[in-house]
């Protein structure tokens, strides 16, 4: 068992609004990696995509968070979660008045790095440079969905939201 108090555990990356608290940054060894998620109401989140290289999977612990992969959408409570396999395209977002808290595990992960880049893109002040940001998507694997295209796929996701034991 390794316990962690490294520096990117207690670093809280801000994306927007959004805050991304890693706890297991999978990078160094190519391993899964785990986050807590932070959404607050309304809050500009990142569009429809798929990775090309990893899983998710989002497990809520407060609040209710709006998920959906492949056109198939939950709003998912504390105890309750969603997998999202690779290819898939996904998306969440916070339409309700209290924040969500997540727990998203990546396999393998895509790292801190990531969401330190997006933050530098996303925080500059103004409208986000989307070509900056397209760009340093795909450098990680990330694929934009084509407008419309969650809606259209359809197909049921594994693992269905399912509550945690009581």
């Amino acid at each position: 068992m390794t316990i962690s108090d490294s520096e990117s555990t207690q670093e809280s990356i801000m994306v927007g609004r959004m805050s991304i608290r890693y706890l297991i940054d999978g990078t160094a060894t190519g391993g899964m990696g785990v986050f807590e998620l932070i959404v607050p109401p309304n809050s500009n989140v990142p569009p429809p995509h798929s990775h090309t290289g990893n899983e998710e999977c989002a497990y809520v612990l407060e609040g209710t968070l709006r998920y959906s992969v492949d056109g198939v959408e939950r709003d998912l409570r504390a105890g309750e979660w969603m997998f999202t396999p690779r290819g898939s395209v996904h998306q969440f977002s916070n339409p309700h008045s209290e924040s969500a808290r997540a727990l998203i595990v990546l396999t393998p992960d895509i790292g801190a790095q990531y969401f330190r880049d997006v933050a530098s893109i996303v925080n500059a002040g103004g409208p986000p440079d989307r070509a900056k940001l397209l760009g340093l998507m795909s450098k990680y694997g990330l694929v934009p969905a084509p407008q419309g295209a969650a809606a259209q796929q359809g197909a049921p996701a594994d693992g269905p939201a399912t509550p945690a034991p009581r």
